[in-house]
């Protein structure tokens, strides 16, 4: 299954690309969010290669992905693969800048079923398309907000 979605972010792409590569800040969220996360590699600065193992609770169950970088293009791209029990898949997120504060962000996602059960649950989505997109598409919308918001904030100091 394939979903894609785009948002543009009133902020320069350098500090877009800054924040959206900032990994600790990422890890730091998630366990906020009561997941578990450690890195398995001994990378010192980010780049392919680096991995995390990630621990959480979705619908009643424990469930363990492994996260790894697989691209980094310092200012323009990300590429990330995952791993779980079920299921694995790609990320990818690009930037292109519109204007000296105008940044385009791209996300692409491609899940892909490695059990029976994990091919009935996309058969699911992928009926139910529209509203996983239309999420998919707010949630890009509000880290877009968040992050034209700490943009501003770090322009008025």
């Amino acid at each position: 299954m394939h979903l894609s979605s785009r948002t543009d972010i009133e902020a320069p792409i350098e500090f877009v690309y800054a924040r959206l590569s900032d990994f600790d800040g990422w890890e730091r969220a998630a366990m906020r969010r009561g997941a578990e996360v450690a890195r398995t590699d001994k990378l010192r600065s980010p780049g392919p290669g680096m991995g995390w193992t990630i621990r959480f609770r979705f619908r009643g169950k424990q469930r363990d992905v492994v996260v790894n970088l697989t691209a980094l293009d310092p200012g323009a791209r990300l590429a990330f693969f995952g791993q779980g029990q079920m299921l694995n898949g790609n990320l990818g997120v690009e930037l292109m800048a519109l204007a000296p504060k105008r940044t385009r962000l791209v996300l692409h996602a491609e899940v892909k079923p490695l059990t029976i059960g994990a091919r009935l649950l996309l058969q699911s989505l992928r009926l139910a398309k529209a509203r996983v997109q239309t999420k998919l598409n707010a949630r890009l919308a509000q880290t877009a907000t968040d992050l034209e918001a700490r943009y501003a904030a770090t322009a008025r100091r």
